[in-house]
């Protein structure tokens, strides 16, 4: 079993007597939600119930006739016989969104302290949008692919030497060659098998990249299949702009293109709005907003006519762009612009460590790939990511960093490929891998 850090929380929440909330976990499928919940459930509880509520929507329809507690009570009851009591039993009620009557039951059971439970979903990111749940009955928390560090833990990189990057991430120290050489190693293998756990599994353990490439395949046609579950007269448009994902990111501008879903002229976001919710909602795809006006918070002079849009993970889009053809990654193939790469696994991190996804757009200043809030200052942090071996070609970023000018943006930071560590002029430019540590 890989390690998560999502495990941790579920350790606490585990371990809490009698939670005043349910824990919900959602995320895009594939990510690992059931068999993390499942295997630190059954370390916690002596009794473990699991249902899979989408295998019952598509059987039987047992829980489409449960209307309240006590007769969700029964139904269990006559598929598990009796459980034992509150402190040692724990429900596992996985893809929930199939039955969305049943998260308003959440409150009632919760309080009626009966059995433990916990929930997991796919899509209810959409469905948690679109249903009435009681006020205080759940805890949300989203679940993405493994981030750098879990895919390090998966390669059995030692906690001693993340420490070491740590500290030289925090103090602008220079990295060992002989770990930088082997991180930077190990970031390339990322970019390749991305964070979905059976294709890391695949890569890391099995050593195969036809497996691992087909696993991913397999997911990406899961997430086009969910996107045809959607209501017809959203569907297929949800579906062209999830495979036009990749060409968005190829081009020199690498923002979402609205005239090229339907080739109509006069198109904008406002025509798409509900399709993109969707995209992001239920996690498949990540997105930022254009900034012009950089100020705290980022939330509050955002554009919605400009964005960019990802794939949830950085293994799906190296898959669409190189197949097999590993060298393009691991030996920064001339001619191969790594940049969209580079851009989705930066996208990845912030995202999974909290971070809303903004990019700086002016006309007159030029681009910067991302912003992020600094909460602890109050202030904006920008930020540019470099595939290529020229970490220095940036031309936005120097006239952004000016703790006197109009933005009050006093550091920014540069990542890259190169082995270099520095602060100058309030520009900050670290390994490409460091940044898992913002």
């Amino acid at each position: 079993m890989f390690k998560r850090k999502i495990q941790d929380d579920l350790l606490k929440y585990f371990n809490t007597k009698k939670p005043e909330r349910i824990l919900i976990v959602h995320g895009a499928r594939q990510v690992g939600k059931s068999f993390i919940i499942r295997e630190t459930a059954k370390y916690c509880f002596n009794h473990y119930a699991e249902i899979d509520l989408k295998d019952d929507y598509e059987g039987n329809k047992l829980f489409s006739h449960v209307q309240t507690t006590k007769d969700f009570y029964i139904l269990i009851s006559s598929l598990f016989g009796d459980l034992n009591n509150y402190d040692d039993t724990i429900v596992f009620l996985d893809e929930i969104q199939y039955y969305p009557h049943l998260l308003t039951m959440l409150k009632p059971l919760n309080s009626e302290k009966k059995y433990r439970f916990i929930v997991s979903g796919s899509l209810l990111g959409i469905t948690l949008r679109h249903s009435f749940i009681p006020m205080g009955s759940i805890t949300e928390q989203r679940m993405y692919p493994m981030d750098f560090e879990e895919f390090l833990w998966a390669n059995n990189y030692g906690v001693d030497s993340i420490n070491y990057l740590k500290n030289c991430f925090e103090n602008t120290e220079p990295v060992n060659d002989g770990i930088h050489n082997h991180t930077l190693s190990l970031f390339k293998d990322y970019l390749l098998s991305g964070g979905l756990p059976d294709a890391v599994k695949e890569y890391v353990t099995n050593r195969n990249v036809s497996a691992m490439r087909r696993v991913q395949t397999e997911i990406y046609e899961y997430y086009k299949d969910d996107c045809s579950k959607y209501d017809m007269e959203h569907s297929l448009k949800i579906r062209r702009i999830y495979d036009s994902l990749s060409s968005y990111m190829s081009n020199k501008v690498k923002r979402v293109q609205f005239k090229s879903i339907e080739k109509k002229i006069n198109s904008n976001f406002d025509k798409y709005e509900d399709e993109f919710d969707y995209l992001f909602d239920s996690g498949i795809c990540l997105g930022t907003r254009a900034v012009s006006n950089p100020v705290f918070p980022l939330s509050e002079s955002t554009s919605k006519s400009l964005i960019k849009a990802y794939y949830n993970d950085v293994g799906l889009l190296t898959n669409i762009l190189y197949k097999t053809n590993v060298s393009a990654v691991l030996n920064n193939d001339k001619g191969v612009n790594l940049g969209s790469v580079y851009e989705t696994i930066s996208a990845m991190e912030l995202l999974t460590h909290g971070h809303e996804l903004f990019y700086f757009d002016s006309r007159k200043t030029g681009e910067v790939d991302f912003l992020i809030n600094d909460y602890n200052n109050l202030g904006i942090v920008p930020i540019e990511i470099k595939s290529g071996n020229d970490q220095n070609n940036f031309r936005a970023l120097p006239r952004l960093i000016d703790k006197n000018g109009p933005y009050k943006i006093e550091k920014g930071y540069v990542f890259g490929n190169k082995n270099i560590v520095e602060e100058k002029n309030g520009i900050t430019t670290l390994p490409i891998y460091m940044i898992m540590f913002m």
